[in-house]
């Protein structure tokens, strides 16, 4: 609505955006970013979801209306912002306590001590990446800010990594600012968090843990990446509690997950960057938002046909509003779950012949919903529309998987393709237990990219303490 909005005043037109209340300071930081902070809105009071029609006629009637008629007549005063230090500049100088409290002052930190980002140790960083520190690596929604390698490397000693994680941080950088990824959204409501799979010989090289306890903190290059994420997003990108981050009850930043290379190649799977139309074995990161997650322990049997129903089951009972990013309620196709195999696990299916296209497949024709409920999530539920299954069918938006019958009881697939799943493999090689992941749909799509390397590297990396 503010881009709109942005859009019209730039061309001579005036504007009134209509904003729920719980999102005029989400607004009001909107608008600095897209360099109006002036932007005129009107507030619709409380939430329309929760009101009666004559509760919502009425809040419009002595409220909105006004509100509206007065930014469209009335010329709105000028705001000048006030100017942001350079990347070099020295902001402020103390005790390593000091630091940390004026970083949290300024909403700069997570809450948590920082690691000061002193011009000797971003400089550290840069010693680990043949790019240009200037150089702009793309632009960060909403506050539509350069994101450099400098401001990475920044980022990245606050959150404690060490130096030689600077190629891995650049990708995650890319990987940001990749519109198909859609980090505007990392904000929103259902308070998601991104998920950052690790691939390729780097996984060994910088000593990130790949077996038990994966998705456990307490690992440095995995907690620390997975902090930089959420540094990032608050300082590149623009994401602040109460004002843009709006994450009705959200997650705290997940640890990265590295694939067991090792157990993939002895079954001769592809890695998730083969998946994502890189090779197996190049060095990759991944980005995916995930609104929750949940183990299901004791995958029981010694064939697929035993393992597989159970894997499908709590594949499906993992998703559940999501479904309408399938359907089309807000998109159509673009669930994506990640289902994580420990190795045992993957070892026993792959040695009865199944590829990870086959355990796709079958979770394609096994992990479903009934038809009945996708409807009621997305018409009552949630408010996303959709008619019919059927409806959506006719109109070519899905495919026929989903209206074989007008049976409500009918399964039908919670994504329109099996290539849709996301199969990792990882965690502890002897425990039979298995991880899946509900999806945030196109409000943060998967998007990888290659880690670039720099000249040298194994004689860089060799220098580590």
């Amino acid at each position: 609505m503010l881009r709109a909005s942005e859009a019209c005043e730039k061309a001579g037109f005036p504007t009134s955006s209509l904003v729920c209340e719980g999102f005029l300071g989400q607004a009001a930081a909107t608008s600095v970013g897209l360099g109006m902070p002036n932007l005129p809105v009107a507030k619709i009071v409380g939430h329309p979801g929760a009101q009666t029609n004559e509760e919502i006629r009425e809040f419009a009637r002595a409220v909105t209306a006004e509100q509206v008629i007065d930014n469209l007549l009335t010329q709105p005063d000028e705001i000048v912002l006030p100017d942001e230090p350079g990347p070099r500049d020295i902001v402020f100088a103390g005790s390593f306590e000091e630091v940390s409290a004026f970083f949290y002052e300024k909403q700069w930190s997570d809450g948590l001590p920082i690691v000061p980002p002193t011009i000797d140790k971003v400089e550290e960083f840069l010693g680990f990446t043949d790019r240009d520190p200037d150089e702009i690596l793309g632009i960060a929604l909403p506050e539509s800010r350069a994101v450099t390698v400098w401001a990475t490397a920044v980022n990245g000693v606050m959150a404690g990594c060490r130096p030689e994680y600077m190629p891995v941080l650049l990708a995650l950088a890319e990987a940001m600012v990749d519109p198909i990824y859609g980090v505007e959204h990392s904000g929103n409501t259902p308070g998601a968090e991104t998920l950052i799979v690790l691939n390729g010989p780097i996984i060994k090289e910088l000593d990130f843990n790949y077996e038990q306890g994966v998705l456990r903190d307490g690992f440095l290059p995995n907690t620390s990446v997975g902090r930089f994420w959420r540094l990032a997003l608050r300082n590149m990108a623009g994401f602040l509690p109460h004002k843009t981050d709006k994450g009705s009850f959200g997650n705290t930043f997940r640890v990265v997950l590295a694939e067991n290379e090792d157990a993939l190649a002895g079954i001769d799977w592809p890695s998730n960057a083969a998946d994502m139309g890189f090779a197996t074995g190049d060095n990759t990161v991944t980005i995916t938002r995930m609104t929750g997650g949940g183990v299901f322990p004791s995958v029981t049997g010694s064939r697929p046909e035993q393992m597989m129903p159970y894997i499908a089951d709590a594949v499906a009972a993992q998703t559940g509003w999501e479904i309408v990013f399938t359907v089309g309620g807000l998109s159509y196709g673009t669930l994506r779950p990640v289902l994580i195999l420990t190795p045992i696990l993957a070892e026993t299916i792959a040695k009865a012949g199944w590829s990870k296209r086959d355990v796709k497949q079958y979770l394609f024709d096994h992990a479903r919903m009934k038809a009945g409920r996708v409807e009621t999530m997305c018409d009552e539920w949630t408010d996303f529309p959709i008619g019919s299954l059927k409806h959506q069918v006719n109109l070519g938006r899905l495919p026929k998987d989903f209206a074989e019958s007008d049976d409500p009881e009918r399964m039908v697939p919670i994504v329109v393709d099996p290539e849709d799943f996301m199969v990792l493999i990882s965690g502890d090689p002897l425990r039979t237990n298995a991880y899946t992941f509900a999806h945030n749909g196109y409000l943060g799509f998967p998007v990888a990219k290659k880690i670039e390397l720099p000249k040298d590297w194994a004689k860089r990396i060799g220098k580590k303490a």
